[in-house]
């Protein structure tokens, strides 16, 4: 029998390879639409890339590398159909916060760190393949994630302030530049000013004008024609300059991991970025087109964008909502669109550099203001504030603590605020003590029901969450604490139906409310306990304490018993 070898089906490295089973489905009227789309977000990408090298503190050309070599090893692993991959904004602004002070002032060391940072990325999302940590990403929750990307977007913005008002900025964090910004008022130049402003009002226009469409490139394109007409250098408004030609050569690392110290907790942060903003945009579009996105794959997907990538010099890459966009309201079919952005920028890179030399650098950072702007989610904080106050606060926290400590420090303190969080929420479960549902035999939260009837004689309690070693002290506590406040209880009822699961330290403590309960006269017997919940009862003795966890006693059945 012939072995399948389409992607997640065939047996082998095959499986792992998505345009095994992409191109046996394609189809020869997807060429047209995967051709136009790659040369659409090609033109997207020169704008774009162009202000996030400079973000980055590196050659203009370098995010261009990034573009053409990272979209090219993304297609051959990456499972998503629509994701486009390049330099982003954040991960940007992260490599300059951070590299700076490795690099101690050596340009060279700066850019052989920063392609160090993508070759790290690329092998720690393969050992994050094998090791199967792609869900691990789901600790991170969308209210801190909410919170980190605003920060990020403010942060970010002051970083392009100066540029936008011909200033030379400074400062090390948000509020620091900002004071330092504040001074420099006095020294604006207004014909920079006027540049800018002009350039976000046709960016903001044509989006809305002509969504898809490469606005950013027709707005390059006429700041070039305007600084050589109007002489805009001589008149103080900074440039580019020149941007080298050709294509990147491709080599291994300059240095090695133990050559740079603080490289591996920088690459993890440039993964954690990386891959929750490429998975949410990639399943995006998957649910949008109707087609499976398989997460764990898109480690591989990224790990050889960036592998690309740093081959060509470039920086740590990822996939990109906004390019996505772009690449999918284009036409794209298929990762082939990847290959002709890809042709695409090589042409531009081989002979239209030239033309870039006159590139005011205003307009690059409106680019730069008007791509990260959708990142301030206000709606999402107001609606967090109306729904869910801890959320609201976990998302100020995120975003101050981006802010203040700058973004590979904010993402790290993100994602731990994450976990401690979840801990939090585990650690301290709700404890539902029942009543009766007045004139029936349901039984119901007291605290969320006050006219229900108070059972004589017993105390019900229902646990909300599985009873494990985080949250079994707190249990106790609350169970002890009804029993001190009530004298006639003869009878404690543990429902277990909202516990999934119970480990040894939950049933150890069952065992301990058990002896508290018979110390005071009464008698604890456990109801609505799950198959795998008895199964550990029963093997770590508890069950046999408390008289059995069998499936058919009932709430109702033992609490008519005491009658």
């Amino acid at each position: 029998m012939k072995a399948s070898t389409g992607f997640g089906e065939g047996p082998g490295w095959l499986s792992f390879v998505p345009p095994v089973r992409w191109l046996k489905e394609y189809r020869a009227a997807w060429l047209a639409a995967d051709a136009i789309a790659g040369v659409t977000l090609a033109a997207y990408a020169i704008p774009v890339s162009l202000a996030y090298a400079g973000l980055a503190g590196l050659p203009p050309q370098v995010g261009v590398y990034g573009y053409l070599l990272g979209g090219l090893g993304y297609a051959v692993l990456g499972s998503s159909r629509q994701l486009a991959i390049g330099p982003t904004s954040a991960i940007s602004l992260m490599i300059a916060g951070t590299v700076g002070a490795m690099a101690a002032g050596d340009a060279q060391r700066y850019a052989q760190i920063a392609s160090l940072t993508g070759f790290t990325v690329a092998l720690l999302c393969l050992i994050a393949w094998l090791l199967r940590l792609s869900g691990l990403v789901s600790l991170i929750s969308d209210s801190i994630l909410v919170g980190f990307k605003a920060g990020a977007a403010l942060t970010i913005a002051m970083t392009q302030l100066p540029s936008l008002l011909g200033v030379a900025g400074g400062g090390h964090n948000f509020f620091e530049r900002a004071m330092l910004l504040a001074t420099q008022f006095g020294q604006v130049n207004y014909v920079v000013v006027a540049l800018g402003i002009v350039a976000i009002a046709l960016l903001v226009l044509g989006d809305r004008l002509l969504p898809g469409r490469p606005v950013a490139l027709a707005v390059v394109a006429l700041s070039i024609v305007a600084a050589i007409l109007l002489g805009l250098p001589a008149l103080g408004v900074a440039t580019t300059g020149t941007v080298p030609g050709g294509l990147p050569s491709l080599h291994g690392p300059a240095l090695r991991l133990r050559d740079v110290e603080g490289i591996v907790p920088l690459a993890c942060g440039c993964l954690l970025l990386a891959y929750v903003e490429s998975v949410s945009a990639a399943r995006t579009f998957a649910e949008k087109h109707g087609y499976g996105l398989d997460p764990r794959q898109e480690l591989l997907g990224i790990g050889a964008a960036n592998l690309a990538a740093a081959m060509g010099q470039g920086y740590p890459v990822a996939g990109g909502l906004s390019q996505s966009a772009v690449n999918d309201r284009a036409g794209a079919r298929s990762p082939l669109a990847l290959v002709f952005a890809s042709i695409a920028l090589a042409l531009c890179l081989l002979f239209l550099t030239g033309l870039l030399e006159n590139l005011p650098k205003a307009v690059l950072a409106a680019v730069v203001l008007t791509a990260v702007s959708g990142l301030l989610d206000v709606p999402a904080f107001l609606h967090m504030w109306r729904v869910s106050k801890q959320d609201f606060y976990a998302a100020m926290i995120a975003m101050l603590a981006v802010l203040l400590l700058g973004i590979l420090q904010g993402i790290l303190l993100a994602a731990l605020a994450s976990v401690l969080m979840l801990l939090a929420r585990v650690s301290r479960p709700h404890v539902a003590f029942l009543g009766r549902v007045p004139g029936t035999n349901i039984y119901s939260d007291l605290a969320r029901h006050p006219e229900n009837e108070t059972l004589e004689g017993a105390i019900v309690f229902r646990p909300e969450a599985s009873l494990i070693y985080v949250n079994a002290g707190s249990v106790m506590e609350a169970v002890s604490g009804r029993l001190a406040a009530r004298s006639d209880v003869g009878l404690v009822i543990c429902d277990l139906s909202s516990s999934p699961y119970v480990d040894l330290a939950g049933s150890r403590m069952l065992r301990k409310l058990h002896d508290q309960v018979v110390a005071l006269g009464g008698t604890l017997r456990i109801v609505g306990a799950r198959a795998r919940v008895r199964d550990i009862l029963r093997a770590d003795g508890t069950s046999e304490r408390v008289g059995g966890v069998e499936r058919a006693a009932t709430l109702d059945s033992l609490l008519h018993a005491i009658k």
